[in-house]
């Protein structure tokens, strides 16, 4: 077994790319972490480095306690499995399993013993006598884990080895490789950019974002408290619904949550309302997942939102309706680039909005002319524009399958208070504790 720890790495390319930006990450004895994000965010440089293929521009990469910066792949009992299987066309299954065993002088008959009882794990054993491009995408790809295995490493490394597979098999594969990696008691590194993996498979997910990294938790912390705007908006299907809140308190009562024509009411009681007092007068991000929104009556009191259907999306087991109720929402772009210019971001207060990401692109707004844009000049070694912005708030409810509702319809819900997430104007959660 193997414990990874990475303390202030950093890798800057020659061409001046920052692929990653300190981080600091360790994984426990026999865990299965998942590092997340869009592609291009750092997670298969960081994956690199652990298996020694690159090396930091700066920090240390420690393995079992011991600095390994400079210790050869081979010395790290790693075993790697690509998104792209790298098997050897011309040899056969066997011969593919078996070659590191071969490598390390493994002898015939024990190394024959190997191979078949990792492929009667695998489900492959009666194909041992194929060459790869006989075999179908999912059995290339449980080849390559085979090899893998059969090395009897103490890190797994896998960089989105299931990212070529149709979504059926993605799924069966998911559980195959989490089950395997458990049973094996293997300390398993996997990259990926596909949240559904991550929450599945993970004991601990670490999310990435331009080389950064966001937030760090098992599957539930990460979803259900993401620490920034950005964890918020890039996990859940459909997306954590991100409204521009502004916030008044009336001391001893309430605290108001004020969304377009609308507001929503935290009491005075209400641990959370506490530290969302520090921001009165000043506009926030209130973030609520299609969960915690029911539809109800038109004449409920209390909690509720009201709008009209601007459009429906059908999934089979459940519709999805968009609604408008005349909010603002905020958009979190996950590529970067800078604000769209029909986007006026008004007075002081609001303007804030324009270092929304700064927390994680070191970028903060200007004005240029009539409009703050999200630009400027910063010494940060992340020298790329995270671009958010403003638009009329679509919010997502969860219905029933083909509800007897269509565009246009007015429609109420009422809102979990509870399940309610708070962001500050730098997109930091506002940190009320678990309810």
């Amino acid at each position: 077994m193997t414990t990874v720890a990475l303390k202030d790495v950093i890798k800057v390319f020659r061409d001046g790319t920052v692929a990653v930006d300190t981080i600091n990450l360790e994984v426990n004895d026999g865990e299965f972490m998942v590092l997340l994000g869009p592609s291009g965010c750092g997670k298969s440089t960081v994956l690199r480095m652990i298996a020694g293929l690159e090396e930091p521009t700066s920090g240390a990469v420690m393995l079992d306690g011991e600095w390994a910066n400079e210790l050869p792949p081979r010395e790290r009992r790693i075993a790697m499995v690509f998104q792209d299987f790298a098997l050897y066309p011309h040899m056969s299954v066997n011969d593919n399993i078996a070659f590191p065993l071969k490598l390390a002088g493994v002898e015939p008959t024990p190394r024959g013993e190997r191979v078949g009882d990792v492929a009667s794990a695998l489900g492959i054993g009666d194909v041992l006598a194929r060459r790869p491009s006989q075999l179908s995408g999912g059995q290339r790809q449980r080849v390559a884990m085979g090899r893998a295995i059969v090395r009897r490493p103490g890190l797994f490394l896998m960089d989105e080895p299931l990212s070529n597979l149709d979504s059926g098999l993605r799924a069966e594969l998911r559980a195959e490789i989490s089950g395997l990696t458990r049973e094996l008691g293997v300390t398993t590194v996997y990259v990926t950019h596909d949240q559904a993996e991550a929450l599945t498979m993970a004991d601990r997910v670490a999310i990435m974002r331009k080389g950064v990294l966001q937030d760090v938790g098992t599957p539930t912390q990460v979803y259900g408290r993401p620490a920034t705007l950005y964890v918020a908006a890039f996990l859940g299907s459909p997306r954590m619904n991100l409204l521009e809140a502004s916030v008044y308190v009336h001391l001893d009562r309430y605290v108001t949550l004020t969304l377009g024509e609308q507001a929503l009411y935290l009491p005075w009681n209400d641990i959370r309302s506490r530290a969302v007092a520090h921001y009165h007068g000043e506009r926030i991000v209130v973030g609520m997942r299609a969960e915690a929104l029911t539809p109800v009556a038109p004449d409920t009191s209390g909690d509720v939102l009201r709008g009209r259907i601007r459009y429906l999306e059908h999934h089979g087991h459940e519709s999805l309706a968009f609604l408008d109720i005349g909010a603002s929402a905020i958009v979190v772009d996950e590529v970067g680039g800078p604000i769209d210019g029909d986007t006026p971001l008004g007075q002081r207060g609001l303007r804030r909005f324009g270092q929304m990401m700064q927390r994680f692109t070191g970028r903060v707004a200007v004005e240029q002319g009539e409009h703050a844009s999200i630009g400027g000049t910063n010494t940060s070694v992340l020298n790329d524009p995270g671009r958010h912005h403003r638009r009329p708030a679509e919010l997502a409810v969860r219905l029933a399958p083909y509800p007897a509702v269509s565009t246009g319809h007015p429609l109420s819900v009422k809102v979990r208070m509870d399940a309610l997430h708070f962001f500050d104007d730098r997109g930091d959660r506002i940190d009320v504790g678990w309810r």
